[in-house]
C-alpha cells in the first residue's frame, strides 16, 4: 500500500507523530512564534503541490468546481469529518462540518496548538495547486474551538 492510498485522517496522524517532535525542537531552538512560521509556510507548499497534483488527474486535465465536490470523499472517507451540505453546484461548495475527527486527533495527540497548521491551513491553499479560480472563505473551525466548520468555496472566473 503506498502513501496515497491510506485514508486522508492515518496519512494526517503519521504525519504528526513526526512533526510534532520537529516542532516542538524547532520551538525550543527558534522560539514558537518562527517555528510555527516555518511549519505553516512548509504545509501550505505541500498543500498547492498535492492540488497540482491532483488537478493533474482531472477528466482531460480539466479541473471543475463538480470535480472538486468529489474530491471531498478522501477526506470525509471513514467519518474522518462529518459534513452538513449546504450547497454543491457548478459555483459553490458551502458546508458546515459538525465533527471533525482530525482536531480530535490532533488534540488527542497534544498537538491541537498546532493542529490548523497541520491541516486546517491545508483547506484553501490546497484550491491554488487545484484551481486557483476556486476560493475557500472559512469563518470558524472546530480545532479553534468552534462548534463547526464553516467553508465557504467559490468558483470565481477571473477576465
Amino acid at each position: 500500500m503506498t502513501s496515497s492510498e491510506l485514508p486522508t485522517l492515518v496519512k494526517r496522524r503519521l504525519q504528526a507523530e513526526v512533526i510534532g517532535p520537529i516542532f516542538a525542537e524547532m520551538a525550543a531552538e527558534l522560539g514558537e512564534v518562527r517555528a510555527a512560521a516555518i511549519l505553516d509556510g512548509a504545509i501550505r507548499k505541500a498543500a498547492i503541490a498535492e492540488g497540482k497534483k491532483f488537478a493533474a488527474q482531472a477528466p482531460g486535465g480539466v479541473t471543475s468546481m463538480r470535480d472538486f465536490i468529489k474530491l471531498y470523499d478522501l477526506w470525509t472517507h471513514d467519518g474522518a469529518l462529518e459534513i452538513e451540505i449546504l450547497e454543491a453546484s457548478d459555483k459553490a461548495f458551502d458546508f458546515d462540518v459538525v465533527r471533525c475527527r482530525y482536531a480530535e486527533t490532533y488534540h488527542a495527540m497534544g498537538l491541537g496548538h498546532i493542529g490548523h497548521l497541520m491541516s486546517c491551513n491545508r483547506d484553501g491553499t490546497f484550491c491554488q495547486g487545484y484551481d486557483p479560480a476556486i476560493r475557500m472563505e472559512r469563518q470558524h473551525t472546530i480545532m479553534a474551538g468552534a462548534k463547526r466548520c464553516t467553508f465557504r468555496y467559490r468558483y470565481v472566473q477571473t477576465a
